[in-house]
């Protein structure tokens, strides 16, 4: 049976048992009137028990009849308008299911349970079509990033396999490994990005952020000085709990971020630790560069996503410096923060760059952290 036909029959079913009991208490009422001819002579006729009882049945079961075909009726009106949203929901399924995600059930009108069951189910979708767009550019772009430096690769060998006499082999091989170290790059990104996604983290330990970003500057500090870039550091003291493999390389991709997407020559990157009176350790890194518009700042931690307009002066390895990054670098950076529960904050100041802030929970809270306050509390330098 239907859901409708099953409320329905609970309806009509309720309306007879009700029915039926206040029947039962009109009969156990009559109990007290008196059986035999109650009249004297010559007065008017009293009904007595049995009279009363011969002239009641017939009544009852007409009402109860009665009752029946209007609680059936009834119940199954009552039904439908009650089950309505359940319909819409269940269509807007259905059309999910067939693969669109372009309809929502957007009920109004109902402040119930099945409104917020409905407006539950349009929030899910919202989140699910985000997902899925944001899946699509990725599988996209991955599919670009991974196929430019083999296609690089596949032009330079057939050049030289065209003209074997004429081929520089040392700047071909140079180039080749160039190129292959970019791809390389560009996969060990991405199994790190998956890892993440699915939950494959390391234990969490204590965590020196001040050692730990001390240890970072002074193994990127060729790259910055090939590359033209001052490396500025405040480090205070910070502590905070998490895998430090992980914040190593959130710490690591946020200095290469500053120290690629730069001006230039005589750029700065800054990098500031501390703790707040809460027990907070905080981590700040701001660099000179191009302006970001403000567009592109809400979607730097996805995937792929580089600044539009911001220049590539840095890169991982012996590779050329103006050789661009991966573009997963800072979408890496969001999923370390979320699995940490640490709060992201990216900022565009006016005068070009970018001011990123990320804030951990004191050791032993569950919850993520904030960067209002404490060292970074002012606006970005």
């Amino acid at each position: 049976m239907s859901a409708r036909l099953r409320l329905t029959l609970s309806y009509a079913g309720f309306l007879l048992v009700a029915s039926a009991a206040l029947v039962a208490l009109l009969v156990y009422i009559l109990r007290f009137v008196p059986e035999g001819n109650l009249s004297a002579p010559g007065a008017p006729f009293l009904p007595d028990r049995s009279d009363l009882l011969d002239a009641l049945w017939p009544r009852i079961w007409q009402v109860l009849a009665v009752l029946l075909v209007v609680g059936t009726g009834g119940g199954w009106l009552l039904a439908g308008w009650m089950l309505r949203p359940l319909h819409q929901v269940h269509a807007v399924a259905r059309h999910v299911a067939a693969g669109s995600l372009d309809r929502r059930v957007r009920l109004t009108g109902r402040d119930d349970e099945f409104g917020e069951l409905a407006d539950t189910f349009d929030t899910m979708l919202d989140r699910l079509q985000a997902t899925l767009d944001e899946q699509r550019r990725f599988a996209a772009n991955a599919s670009h990033e991974l196929r430019t430096p083999y296609a690089v690769e596949r032009a330079m060998l057939d050049v030289a396999l065209a003209d074997p006499a004429t081929v520089d082999v040392p700047r071909l091989l140079a180039r080749l490994d160039e190129t292959n170290r970019r791809g390389t790059e560009t996969v060990e990104a991405l199994l790190a990005l998956a890892a993440l996604d699915q939950g494959r983290t390391p234990p969490r330990t204590p965590v020196d952020l001040a050692e730990l970003a001390a240890g970072v500057v002074r193994d990127l500090a060729p790259l910055a000085d090939r590359a033209g870039i001052d490396v500025h550091t405040d480090l205070g003291e910070g502590d905070l709990d998490g895998a430090e493999p992980l914040v190593r390389q959130l710490v690591t991709n946020l200095v290469l971020n500053g120290i690629r997407h730069n001006t230039g020559p005589g750029g700065t990157v800054h990098l500031t630790t501390g703790s707040t009176s809460e027990g907070r350790a905080e981590l700040r890194v701001t660099n000179t560069g191009p302006r970001v518009p403000p567009d592109v700042l809400g979607t730097l931690t996805e995937p792929f996503v580089r600044g539009g307009g911001r220049t590539s002066v840095g890169s991982t390895g012996s590779q050329d410096p103006a050789q661009p990054g991966s573009g997963l670098g800072l979408a890496i950076v969001a999923r370390v923060a979320e699995v940490h529960g640490a709060a992201l904050q990216l900022s565009a100041p006016p005068e070009g760059g970018l001011d990123v802030r990320v804030g951990f929970p004191a050791p032993g809270a569950g919850g993520a952290g904030s960067s209002s306050t404490g060292p970074f509390s002012g606006g970005p330098r």
